[in-house]
């Protein structure tokens, strides 16, 4: 069953993100006719599409990522590429939300820069270099990764939780007409600073574990010198 529930969280991700991809991609040509034909339509559409369908992906896409991070032993912090993509992932989420929205709503209203159809590529670039990273995983482990400590996978009740949560904020946007990503996001933070306390708990514990100046067990004593 768990193995099950992860398989859609990861099934989630991958939709979602191709749904992100391509909604930028149809965002770009919007932008780009709007440019070109003096159409304000255009960039009303492409308003709609943003705050309707992209942002709706872009916080699923990453609410599932982080959550697949966090929910196994890849973590956060222990491989290059998956920092890498998180760094990224947040940088994607700032631009969106409080630069690229309202540059569209100013498009809208008549008022074009030509930055928007830059920075749209550099989303669809930076998407693609995502799935790049998730397919080949390059640059092995950070020095913040303690080999002697593997993280567990979370339980069955935690991925079917996070495959929930999205669902739940789908409905709040639908009620109240925008993106609304609150309880993907209480839900990411929540999760992540317990696993980072287990985390510790176990790195400290691994470390200790069987040396001269820590016995190995409750009740077992330190050996002697030789």
């Amino acid at each position: 069953m768990q193995k099950r529930a992860r398989t859609l969280l990861v099934w989630l991700h991958v939709v979602t993100s191709v749904g992100w991809m391509s909604q930028a991609v149809a965002l770009l040509a919007l932008l780009l006719y709007g440019m070109e034909s003096g159409d304000v339509h255009a960039f009303e559409m492409a308003r709609f599409l943003d705050h309707r369908v992209l942002a709706v992906m872009a916080n699923i896409s990453a609410f599932s990522g982080m959550m697949l991070s966090a929910t196994t032993p890849w973590g956060y912090f222990r491989h290059w590429w998956v920092l890498a993509k998180f760094v990224i992932t947040v940088v994607q989420l700032y631009v969106g939300i409080f630069i690229l929205s309202g540059n569209l709503e100013a498009a809208a209203q008549g008022r074009v820069t030509v930055w928007m159809p830059v920075g749209t590529s550099l989303m669809i670039s930076a998407i693609a270099f995502q799935a790049w990273m998730s397919v080949a995983k390059p640059w092995g482990r950070t020095p913040w990764a303690d080999p002697k400590v593997k993280l567990p996978t979370a339980s069955t009740a935690m991925f079917v939780v996070a495959l929930v949560v999205p669902a739940a904020d789908f409905a709040v946007s639908l009620h109240s007409g925008g993106p609304r990503p609150l309880f993907m996001l209480v839900t990411v933070i929540a999760y992540s600073i317990t696993r980072a306390a287990r985390g510790r708990n176990r790195s400290s514990d691994a470390s200790g574990r069987g040396t001269s100046g820590r016995p190995a067990r409750p009740g077992a004593t330190a050996p002697g010198p030789r």
